[in-house]
């Protein structure tokens, strides 16, 4: 569904993987767990306080967390081997202390905004810094409440990021240098999602949410094409538009949101979304939208794309990130428990991460070449769950 980059088939190079949906074309997975989760094959303490997940290319893994009064980027070798670590700026340390993003990979280059702004790229063999930007400070943005989390995207030669300032909503980049290259209208405050590229009848579109509304904009010029209403109390639009068949669905956190057909006079709600999702997101597989929510869902459903009909549900297990590989949802909730989840929500096995229960095991799963990782603030374990 998503408009995929050009991508070397051994990575997982940004945010939700190559095609930032969380789909893989993963096989020979493990259709059911054993008692205490699949086996481990590498396990890294020492990361420090955050909720990134780890990004994979050229062979090895970048991680983000924040330590002290600095964001750490650190590299490994895909046994979990310390390679280099560099610094990007100030570590978040007000209301809910910890890293926030996940780096971006292309060739052979690191991309990562900061908690506060700070957008930095870093050669990714050797973690060395080629530039940076203050994108607040440069388009006359403010920090919102819970600080920026935005994965920022690439897009050919360029890097997508969403300030939300008094000069631009979101803001094109040359991945070379940092110049500016094209600036969309504002609008108003940025949100805590990270954006999408699709191809939508020939042309390619950027979906992404801010803090009171979704919108689309063209790829190649920045120009705001569409936005609708998308609000809470909290001005949280933590979850990124899910695109497919010529739809977008978006869902505000606590909250509600729609399925809207996207028409050459602007979007079209089709059906309102049971869904209201905060930190996890959507995935959309074999025409059911798969997600979490709080107020509404309490657990996981499976939503039928054309109706809006929840076909299946789990109530059982707590809402949060997952990905999809080789028929089955890879699920880590915010409790801690980690989950295998059949395509009609039965539970496949499970096991608890975390030594005791949480509630904000916020970093999404990855999944990739037979492993999956998962992180929990100070350590990531790499699972071995081929068949």
């Amino acid at each position: 569904m998503i408009f995929a980059l050009a991508l070397a088939l051994q990575d997982w190079p940004q945010w939700r993987g190559p095609g930032r949906d969380g789909v893989t074309a993963e096989k020979n997975l493990l259709q059911e767990w054993p008692e205490g989760g699949p086996p481990v094959r590498w396990k890294v303490d020492g990361l420090g306080k955050g909720w990134s997940s780890p990004v994979i290319g050229g062979g090895r893994l970048y991680v983000t967390g924040d330590v002290g009064d600095d964001l750490l980027v650190r590299a490994f070798d895909l046994e979990g081997k310390p390679l280099w670590t560099s610094k990007n700026g100030a570590a978040w340390t007000a209301s809910y202390p910890g890293a926030r993003a996940s780096c971006a990979f292309s060739e052979g280059k690191l991309y990562l905004l900061n908690a506060h702004g700070r957008l930095a790229a870093f050669d990714a063999a050797s973690g060395k810094e080629l530039w940076a930007r203050d994108v607040m400070g440069d388009f006359e943005a403010s920090n919102i409440t819970w600080a920026l989390s935005e994965g920022v995207l690439i897009d050919g030669p360029r890097v997508i990021v969403t300030p939300g300032g008094r000069k631009a909503l979101m803001a094109a980049l040359d991945k070379a240098d940092g110049k500016t290259v094209w600036t969309t209208e504002p609008l108003d405050a940025t949100g805590y999602a990270s954006p999408v590229l699709v191809n939508h009848e020939g042309r390619r579109l950027i979906l992404q949410c801010s803090s009171g509304h979704a919108f689309g904009v063209d790829a190649d010029t920045g120009k705001r094409l569409w936005a609708v209403p998308l609000k809470n109390q909290y001005g949280t639009n933590i979850s990124a538009p899910v695109y497919g068949g010529g739809r977008v669905h978006v869902a505000a956190a606590f909250t509600t949101g729609a399925c809207y057909a996207l028409g050459p006079d602007g979007p079209a709600a089709v059906w309102p979304t049971p869904l209201d999702t905060s930190t996890g997101y959507g995935l959309l597989v074999d025409g059911l939208l798969y997600g979490g929510g709080y107020q509404k869902v309490k657990g996981w459903i499976a939503v039928d794309w054309k109706s809006g009909e929840t076909k299946h549900a789990q109530r059982d297990l707590a809402p949060g990130g997952a990905v999809w590989g080789d028929g089955r949802l890879h699920v880590m909730a915010e409790d801690g428990r980690a989950a295998l989840l059949t395509p009609d929500l039965k539970i496949a096995g499970q096991f608890r991460y975390t030594a005791k229960k949480v509630n904000d095991a916020w970093a999404h799963p990855v999944l990739l070449d037979g492993r999956l990782y998962l992180r929990y603030h100070d350590t990531l374990t790499c699972f071995n769950v081929s068949r």
